[in-house]
């Protein structure tokens, strides 16, 4: 697994966009580190990192990352309580 996913993973969910603008710059520069296309390990680890806003548009870099991997993730329909961006990456492979 490559040291991005790894230090995105372990750094919890993306920062909101009223986070501090430091907190949002770190986000983004794990995200950068990230390598596409992303291993089907990859891509669920990165599942849990979504918050639950669109953090000025790293959410989206988040989730076209996934898309890069071998097989659509979530493989499983999420709740419809789940996080909105995972549901999001279900509709679009619907």
């Amino acid at each position: 697994m490559q040291n991005g996913v790894l230090n995105l993973s372990s750094s919890g969910t993306l920062p909101t966009e009223d986070a501090q603008v430091a907190e949002v710059e770190a986000a983004e520069r794990l995200i950068d580190a990230i390598e596409a296309p992303l291993t089907d390990q990859e891509a669920e680890a990165l599942l849990a990192c979504f918050g639950h806003d669109a953090c000025f548009g790293l959410a989206w870099s988040l989730l076209h990352l996934i898309e890069t991997s071998p097989t659509a993730f979530p493989q499983v329909e999420p709740e419809t309580t789940a996080n909105p961006w995972v549901r999001l990456l279900w509709e679009r492979q619907q």
